[in-house]
């Protein structure tokens, strides 16, 4: 009967893990550059003092992400770009590291400094900061240039340039608050990977979510039975053990 118990409860801990993991991934299928999170269960021994070996409960984790590329679309806005193969963009996370990212939809705050989602973006001197109204564009190789208010296209200068890195993705890890970061060291610090003078971006224009929401969706249908499934498992299994005491009970 407890072998039951261990294989529902186990699985249905594992099942609602999995919604969460699908939850997110449906609720990203418009963010610009999002990559879904996947997600699988590995079996691990039950500990304790009542150890047997028949015993076995299932684990949740989460061993990477989907880095296929998602559709990119044209937008024609100026601050919108693109990163081409598998550059990525480097901002000033929230706890004061560097990250990295593939949503492209910038945007100016009131000092002029170039923001992704509220983050400031890197340049190869720290945060890019742009003159107060000026007409900007940016390049292929990630440099912006700005024309000053009031100005003709012959005051065109070059005002910062854009972080680009082409790191090993599979070496990359993902945080809570969705930016990647470099390979950790030993004491658990995300190195600052190099910028990469042959990354490219396409201008005016953004790459959409790789998640597929027809996917997700039927994702999110078969982990909703299957725990339900569980739960009439659970529930048969103490019927059954009122039955079996009612028995007892009896015979006594």
């Amino acid at each position: 009967m407890d072998r039951m118990l261990y294989t529902a409860m186990s699985g249905a801990k594992h099942t609602m893990d999995q919604q969460a993991v699908v939850s997110n991934n449906l609720s990203n299928v418009s963010t610009a550059g999002f990559r879904a999170q996947l997600q699988a269960a590995r079996s691990v021994p039950v500990e304790g003092a009542g150890l047997l070996d028949t015993r076995v409960s299932a684990v949740t984790t989460t061993p990477g992400t989907d880095f296929s590329q998602g559709p990119l679309e044209r937008t024609g806005r100026t601050l919108d770009i693109a990163m081409q193969d598998n550059a990525w963009m480097a901002v000033l996370a929230d706890d004061g590291t560097e990250a990295y990212t593939r949503r492209g939809d910038l945007q100016l705050d009131n000092d002029g400094v170039l923001l992704s989602v509220g983050r400031p973006v890197m340049g190869e001197g720290g945060p890019i900061a742009l003159p107060q109204g000026a007409q900007v564009s940016i390049g292929a190789d990630g440099t912006i240039s700005a024309i000053p208010q009031g100005e003709g296209p012959a005051a065109l200068v070059d005002v910062g340039r854009i972080k680009l890195v082409t790191p090993d993705e599979q070496a990359l890890t993902r945080g809570e608050d969705g930016l990647f970061r470099g390979p950790l060291n030993e004491d658990g610090v995300a190195a600052v990977l190099p910028g990469d003078e042959d990354a490219r971006v396409v201008s005016g224009a953004l790459e959409g979510s790789n998640v597929s929401a027809v996917d997700a969706m039927v994702s999110m249908i078969d982990v909703a039975r299957r725990y339900d499934m569980q739960m009439k498992m659970l529930s048969t299994a103490d019927e059954n053990a009122q039955r079996a005491n009612s028995i007892l009970s009896i015979q006594g």
